[in-house]
């Protein structure tokens, strides 16, 4: 009955109704969740646990992400085949899992101060990488992938409307100065996350075009949000990983697309202005770290300079890394002050132009902020190697889905996701170990994304 009345529904809002109707209902969750799972944490309503005398803080984005959870699980029954493409993702992902749950129980970080603390971004880091195993479960045809990357784009939109705003001066949700980059209501680093989505979902209807077919509707959107918040966001990392995951986009198109000299051109040309629009909003930061590296003049530098300050954080994770080599200090432990402190006068010695608060201490405990070099220090050599191989493995099946898979729907769910893994991938060596925020449920979608479009040549139905 449901279903005839919509399709009897005049307009375009029947059209839309009956185009919900026939995705699967998974997807509508996972559509409905990402604005709360990419929304910073200040600005979601949350409430407080008891757990054994500990509080633990419950936010709407964990309830969003259960949700996603439950609509996988109820799809479990008829759909576990679609998981057998992830396969090795699952065993690399679970053995990576199990290392840090080590690193989190080692007697070491049992003893640390911080280990309730620790013990919980753990957990929040876990729950958030079931998101990799639920995508597959949920996105089993073009339809959903269309109403899961349809909604990235709007909800992109919407960030980077906020982000526009805040430049030209309007001061909402901690807008920085006017005319330098901005958070919108995510923060720089998630900004691009969500950006980076919609962003390489432009990318590739570039180089899948065909004359004479129309774009997508989503297209421009995507194009215009993502390449502008992706410059708004300033990360400078983002653009060079942007770089990156283009060239790769370009090769997996080959395979099957054959993008014409047109299209490689129009993707150098976006890749090259939104690489300059972060170049240039960053114009000042990169041109104090040229400074540092004594490359554009030696004025010394009077306050705390991005870039020089993450030299110095690397410096330390690396000498701790370099005494703790194969198992590391434990799960975030390089931000602990009686770990890190006894490397700080050697980076003061390496280090002597930069000023006193850029180095760690007590109070300041700044961490390392790259993923990898924290993962390092903290998770040693086996810990690294397993966090390189989820992110290869999930690079490779993407590739395979825009190679093999059956269907193109599948096959440009692999390309976006071998584009902005990649651009997230750089994204994350200027940020440290922070879990549950929107940049890990970014990455754990494009994960789970990529096994999605690997696997729907086992699904009959795709």
């Amino acid at each position: 009955m449901a279903t005839t009345s919509i399709e009897r529904s005049p307009g375009a809002s029947g059209a839309v109704r009956r185009f919900v109707a026939a995705c699967s209902p998974g997807a509508i969750v996972l559509a409905a969740a990402i604005p709360f799972l990419f929304l910073h944490e200040q600005y979601l309503p949350s409430f407080t646990l008891d757990a054994g005398g500990s509080g633990v803080e419950i936010r709407f984005s964990d309830l969003a992400l259960l949700a996603v959870l439950i609509a996988a699980a109820v799809e479990l029954r008829t759909g576990a085949h679609r998981l057998r493409a992830g396969r090795p993702l699952w065993l690399a992902g679970g053995a990576l899992l199990a290392w840090l749950a080590f690193q989190v129980l080692r007697p070491a970080s049992l003893d640390d101060p911080g280990f309730d603390d620790h013990l919980i971004s753990y957990l929040k880091f876990a729950e958030y990488a079931l998101l990799a195993v639920a995508v597959p479960l949920v996105v089993k045809r073009g339809r959903d992938l269309t109403v899961a990357l349809g909604t990235f784009v709007l909800w992109g939109a919407v960030a980077t409307s906020v982000g526009v705003a805040q430049f030209f001066g309007l001061d909402v949700f901690d807008a920085w100065n006017p005319g330098w980059r901005q958070p919108s209501f995510l923060g720089h680093h998630d900004l691009a996350a969500l950006a980076t989505i919609g962003l390489a979902l432009a990318l590739t209807g570039i180089v899948t075009g065909r004359a004479g077919t129309p774009a997508s509707p989503l297209f421009w959107p995507a194009l215009a949000a993502g390449g502008v918040g992706v410059i708004l966001a300033g990360s400078v990392a983002a653009a060079g990983g942007l770089a990156l995951g283009a060239v790769a986009l370009w090769l997996a198109a080959r395979v099957r697309f054959r993008p014409s000299g047109r299209q490689t051109l129009a993707l150098v040309l976006t890749v090259g202005v939104v690489v300059g629009g972060v170049l240039a909003v960053r114009d000042a930061d990169v041109g104090n770290f040229l400074r540092f590296l004594g490359i554009r003049g030696d004025d010394q530098a009077q306050g705390v300079e991005s870039y020089s300050q993450r030299t110095v954080l690397a410096y330390i994770g690396l000498r701790i890394a370099q005494d703790n080599p194969l198992v590391g200090v434990g799960w975030q432990r390089s931000s602990t002050p009686e770990v890190f402190e006894p490397y700080v006068p050697a980076a003061r010695e390496r280090f002597p132009e930069v000023v006193d608060l850029a180095f760690p201490a007590e109070g300041r405990e700044w961490g390392v902020q790259n993923l990898y070099l924290q993962m390092l220090a903290d998770a040693g050599v086996i810990g690294l190697a397993l966090l390189l191989a989820v992110g290869a493995i999930g690079v490779l099946l993407a590739w395979r889905a825009t190679a093999r898979a059956p269907t193109p729907w599948a096959a440009g769910a692999g390309l976006v996701s071998v584009c902005a893994l990649l651009t997230l991938g750089s994204e994350w060596a200027s940020l440290g170990i922070v879990a549950g925020i929107p940049l890990q449920a970014a990455t754990c979608l494009l994960l789970g994304l990529a096994v999605a479009g690997a696997a729907a040549g086992a699904d009959p139905d795709a």
